[in-house]
């Protein structure tokens, strides 16, 4: 196929995956994810079509290519919007890295000081997180505790460790299969926040729930 027409089959595909979209939560102009999975599939099923057999391939392989790439970017877009939607206003993030969507607890709102026991008050909001996990089955869930650098690993990693298995323990109580899910504890060993004041403190105290896909 010539170069020109698989440029000019990229440079459409790119265009679409341009779409933007209003972000309903922050206000913000984004692209839409759907659209530039669709977008990167189209692009990659067009080359290779065209490889393979010329013009008519690369339209066929633009189609099937970026079917494929909508596919799980329009998953993780629905599963995302369904997540802040349930969490906001709750002081949960929702981070979205790629394939990969984030949920970032403060300890304050989870835990009492140096304790592994959920708060009762919290126990809705994860009960709001477990009802989205049963509805997206298709994820790993991995459950990370962290602390600040206050004490010793002695008794910070077991600490983080507790923690992640308490909320680890909630959610299969919920009905979301052991199966999907790991916990672990890190201590203080990945602070995102300076050590040096009580605000970089608090913020290195937190449960991350990190949502992955399944391997293929």
């Amino acid at each position: 196929m010539p170069v020109k027409k698989v440029a000019a089959v990229a440079a459409l595909t790119l265009l679409m995956a341009g779409c933007q979209t209003t972000n309903p939560y922050t206000g913000e102009q984004e692209v839409n994810k759907t659209s530039k999975y669709a977008g990167v599939g189209a692009v990659a099923g067009a080359i290779i079509g065209g490889i393979a057999d010329g013009s008519k391939g690369a339209l066929k392989g633009a189609a099937i290519g970026g079917v494929a790439g909508s596919g799980y970017g329009y998953y993780i877009d629905q599963q995302e919007a369904r997540l802040r939607a349930e969490l906001k206003n709750t002081g949960v993030q929702v981070k979205r890295h790629g394939d990969n969507l984030q949920l970032i607890m403060p300890s304050n709102i989870t835990f009492d000081t140096n304790k592994a026991d959920i708060k009762a008050s919290f126990y809705r909001v994860l009960g709001s997180v477990a009802t989205v996990f049963k509805e997206f089955d298709k994820n790993l869930i991995q459950v990370i505790g962290h602390t600040d650098n206050t004490g010793s690993d002695k008794i910070n990693l077991p600490l983080s460790k507790r923690r992640a298995d308490s909320v680890a323990g909630y959610l299969v109580g919920q009905g979301i299969p052991s199966s999907r899910i790991t916990a672990y504890g890190k201590g203080s060993s990945e602070p995102v926040a300076s050590n040096k004041t009580s605000a970089g403190r608090a913020a290195n105290r937190r449960v991350e729930i990190d949502i992955l896909p399944k391997p293929q």
